[in-house]
């Protein structure tokens, strides 16, 4: 009888082993099937706390973006600190953008023409006006390492929880991290209430677990910027995220 590829053993002696080959992720295509769309935008300021604003004024020009559960709207990200300037942390205190900042939505491929509609509007986020310009279409990644600024924690109140909650998940999805960090609890402002996330990273991904969380998500409110996934390049990037 045939053995399973990758077992061989030995009966006849005292040798008994396992052995698996490596996966050769070189070979592996990311599908694109979900894409995100990349805004230029013209916006000098919006409040810290401006998910619920943005996702109010997009959805508003892009109704069916709150039905598709694959669709998703980043929030603003500002770097934490330059020229002497420190991202402040009070919910209303407000992020002042440069000319390289971006609007971002994670779509379906079939809806990317829709998307393209947000060209030329201009929304009102919390009072701050936000020009949007061309968008272009940027492939999800084959980077291993992958980090969400905001995941919902559903209640777990401290980060032992929080990661346990999140390994079941993950492995309802077949995803299995070999290394897990979360950052600080953050508060995200809705009209029914504040949502509690952290941010998470993932590290050594397979390259199809990785495309896998960056398609699907982790968790709820997504619309809110909440489990979006993007590549980790540096480790300046991951800790800017998980403080």
């Amino acid at each position: 009888m045939d053995r399973p590829r990758g077992v061989a053993s030995q009966t006849s002696g005292a040798i008994e082993m396992y052995w698996q080959d490596a996966q050769d992720d070189s070979r592996y295509v990311v599908p694109d099937d979900v894409v995100d769309i990349v805004y230029a935008i013209s916006c000098r300021a919006l409040p810290v706390d401006h998910a619920w604003a943005l996702s109010q004024a997009v959805t508003a020009a892009l109704p069916w973006l709150a039905e598709d559960a694959r669709a998703g709207v980043h929030t603003i990200h500002v770097a934490d600190s330059g020229n002497g300037w420190m991202r402040p942390d009070a919910p209303d205190d407000l992020l002042y953008l440069s000319r390289r900042t971006k609007l971002m939505l994670r779509v379906a491929r079939e809806c990317i023409d829709d998307a393209q509609r947000l060209t030329g509007r201009s929304l009102d986020v919390a009072g701050n006006r936000i020009e949007v310009g061309k968008g272009s279409v940027r492939p999800l990644t084959d980077i291993t390492t992958i980090f969400a600024r905001y995941v919902v924690t559903d209640g777990d109140k401290d980060e032992s929880a929080f990661l346990a909650h999140t390994v079941a998940e993950l492995r309802a999805m077949d995803v299995h991290p070999k290394k897990m960090l979360c950052g600080i609890e953050r508060l995200i402002a809705t009209p029914g209430g504040k949502i509690h996330t952290r941010s998470l990273m993932l590290a050594d991904l397979r390259v199809e677990e990785s495309v896998r969380l960056q398609q699907q998500g982790l968790g709820p409110r997504r619309n809110l910027g909440c489990g979006l996934f993007l590549p980790h390049k540096g480790i300046r990037e991951v800790q800017e995220a998980l403080v």
